[in-house]
């Protein structure tokens, strides 16, 4: 599990140092920062390449997160989306490639170019034996900057300031995670990187954090979320970058993808299986297939008429002809399990 690093500080707790109870040494100070502005995108990778030994573990990644994006970062467990953003918050050293967070390099420019960027990869972590407020209490302590006087404000957004004097150790992993949203929150981030938040959670807990996050986007942040739950991003992100094997098969916005995929019917007809000859003989019709609930077909909207039309000269009723639109989940398993 890692963290963003707290400016001008040792790692908090939920830094990697956590899990052997002491802080780590503080982060190198950057060298020769870059200049970042209000029109840099949150978000430039290019090129990203990580390497271990003869293993490829992310090939050749461009990722453009632009400001006001929820913006959903797929693909199957090992596809690469955590080496992705460790490379993203400059916890790790990519092989190839450049990161730009606000027009900053994380590698050169060091802690300055987490500047206005928070959240957690993998899963938060908190010193157990102290409670919710006093974990929060030490990581604003590393922030300064006013950063303690957020803490009340970031326990209310997260449904968390009836537990706050709770030792973290009693709390529910869905519990953690939205402790690990509000350490984000107390640097008032413009940029929120989000590894895999409801994982683990349950039904009502995946509901809460889907709204904290729509809450949280709807305010005017930019949010990164690294899922498989696909359910989740597509009622979350506008725009998504799904990866295989540590490549990025599609970028680029949501509703282009699920139009883009549209151009499949369903017909129930009074002769299924003389309206399946027919279909696959039309040289328009492609996928013809039967099943439980009738045919279905892929085909344009021309080629569907002139379908129609001939099943009616071969005395085939047709009961009911809709549209078929894939949801996320279809065309997910179509981009990573294909050849």
């Amino acid at each position: 599990m890692s963290t963003a690093p707290h400016p001008g500080a040792p790692a908090a707790p939920g830094a990697a140092a956590a899990r052997r109870g002491a802080p780590a040494t503080a982060s190198r100070p950057a060298s020769h920062p870059s200049k970042a502005t209000d029109r840099a995108l949150p978000i430039e990778a290019r090129g990203l390449v990580k390497r271990y030994g003869e293993i490829i573990a992310v090939d050749h990644v461009d990722l453009t997160v632009e400001a006001g994006d929820v913006y959903g970062f797929l693909g199957p467990n090992g596809a690469g989306k955590t080496t992705t953003l460790r490379m993203l918050l400059g916890l790790i050293r990519p092989s190839e490639g450049s990161v730009r967070l606000f027009g900053r390099d994380p590698i050169a420019d060091g802690i300055q170019a987490l500047e206005g960027v928070a959240g957690f990869v993998e899963a938060p972590r908190f010193y157990p034996y102290l409670t919710g407020q006093k974990n929060l209490e030490l990581l604003a302590a590393y922030d300064g900057g006013g950063a303690a006087t957020r803490i009340e404000e970031a326990l209310e957004t997260v449904g968390l300031t009836a537990r706050r004097r709770h030792r973290v150790g009693g709390y529910s992993h869905g519990m953690k995670q939205r402790l690990g949203i509000a350490a984000a929150l107390i640097r008032r981030p413009r940029l929120l990187l989000l590894d895999e938040p409801a994982t683990g959670l349950d039904p009502g807990g995946m509901r809460d954090m889907r709204a904290l996050v729509r809450r949280l986007a709807d305010e005017g942040m930019t949010v990164l979320l690294s899922s498989h739950l696909l359910t989740e991003v597509e009622e979350l992100c506008n725009r998504v970058a799904i990866v295989r094997a540590g490549a990025v098969v599609h970028e680029g916005m949501l509703i282009d993808l699920l139009a883009a995929a549209a151009g499949g019917y369903r017909l129930e007809t009074t002769d299924d299986e003389v309206a399946l000859g027919l279909a696959r003989a039309h040289a328009g019709v492609s996928d013809a297939d039967t099943g439980p609930g009738g045919l279905t077909l892929r085909a344009e909207r021309e080629a569907v008429a002139e379908l129609t039309l001939e099943l009616a000269a071969h005395g085939v009723g047709l009961h009911a002809l809709t549209p078929s639109r894939p949801g996320l989940e279809e065309l997910f398993l179509r981009l990573t399990e294909s050849p």
